[in-house]
């Protein structure tokens, strides 16, 4: 089971939903426990609002690791409601498309980070992959992978196009029926 989750808190002051998709909690040994796309790479702006989600689900967040090479400023402590979250950060050891968070009072959950720019299609493809009963894949191999769908499903649009050009659906022309 998938629990997709559209969340506008009331004291944001932004209108727009958390993009945030969870997996079941009954596959044990998964690589990822999630996907969350955020609207930015600002992470003092961004994490206020996954926590306000995920603190009542999985205990209170007190700590989120990154890897430095997709967010341009990382905050060492970021003020969400009631708490403050420590933001760290691993350049090598840390997959650059994955938040790791962590609870005292219940464990630690990997989620895969959709870049913000993505095309919806492909976000919900991305979320769909890293919330299935396997969840076998690395974040960044999910992110290739992403990326072939993309370039194959343009190139199929591109010869969509160019057989419309030549005369494509409208090719069919049929006889005029005889008028008796």
């Amino acid at each position: 089971m998938t629990a997709t989750i559209l969340y506008t808190p009331a004291v944001e002051k932004r209108t727009l939903s958390l993009r945030l998709a969870l997996a079941s909690t009954d596959t044990p040994g998964a690589l990822l426990d999630g996907a969350w796309w955020p609207r930015s790479r600002d992470l003092a702006a961004e994490l206020p609002a996954l926590t306000a989600v995920l603190d009542p689900l999985w205990g209170r967040i007190t700590h989120v690791t990154v890897n430095p090479t997709l967010w341009p400023v990382i905050p060492r402590k970021v003020p969400v409601e009631g708490h403050v979250v420590s933001v760290g950060w691993f350049k090598a050891e840390q997959d650059p498309h994955k938040l790791l968070l962590l609870s005292y009072t219940v464990g630690r959950w990997d989620l895969l980070v959709i870049p913000p720019q993505t095309d919806p299609a492909i976000a919900a493809w991305l979320m769909t992959a890293a919330t299935g009963p396997l969840r076998s894949h690395t974040a960044s191999d999910l992110l290739k992978r992403a990326e072939f769908q993309r370039i194959v499903t343009q190139a199929d649009q591109a010869r969509e196009a160019v057989w419309d050009s030549e005369g494509g659906h409208g090719a069919r022309v049929t006889a005029p029926a005889n008028s008796a």
